[in-house]
């Protein structure tokens, strides 16, 4: 079985934030090794910012999950944490984005790889950068450590530091 070296981003803003960092982790780890997690960074709303700020973090997976299976492990481990999609970009328990998954560039009508908000997003930047600064982006041939250095707003994300210890297999 091949494998894949793919990077998620996560983000939560409703409820015990940190938990539910912890608890997508965990779930997250069913569709492989979780080989790598950035710090939690703090971040106001972007897209619809009448709303709670957002706690941010990124993780390195190798996993022999298709990119549509890894999808529906995200969406899968979002329903489980009680995601419930309302208004575009608005508050949300858990947030489970594929941001890179090995090299590969797909533009679906459900997904596209690399995410394509990577680049103007310094919330998703900073906490990637950390463990992927020398991964380059497929599609814009520069690093990920580069992108941030000219992502707008990056002055706004604040590292809090390493995900809080908490019970392992929680449950919402």
């Amino acid at each position: 079985m091949t494998t894949v070296t793919a990077y998620l981003g996560l983000g939560s803003n409703l409820g015990d934030r940190e938990s539910h960092l912890r608890q997508a982790l965990s779930l997250l780890g069913e569709g492989g090794e979780i080989t790598a997690v950035s710090s939690v960074y703090e971040t106001e709303p972007w897209g619809y910012t009448e709303q709670p700020s957002f706690l941010n973090m990124a993780c390195r997976v190798s996993t022999s999950l298709a990119p549509n299976e890894l999808l529906a492990l995200a969406q899968d481990v979002e329903g489980r944490l009680g995601r419930v999609r309302t208004v575009r970009y608005g508050p949300r328990t858990i947030d489970v984005d594929i941001l890179l998954y090995g090299d590969l560039v797909m533009d679906a009508p459900d997904l596209c790889i690399p995410h394509p908000g990577i680049p103007e997003r310094a919330f998703v930047l900073a906490p990637l950068a950390e463990i992927a600064a020398e991964v380059e982006h497929p599609v814009l041939k520069r690093t990920i450590g580069a992108l941030l250095e000219g992502a707008p707003g990056r002055e706004t994300v604040v590292m809090l530091g390493p995900l809080a210890p908490g019970g392992a297999g929680e449950t919402a």
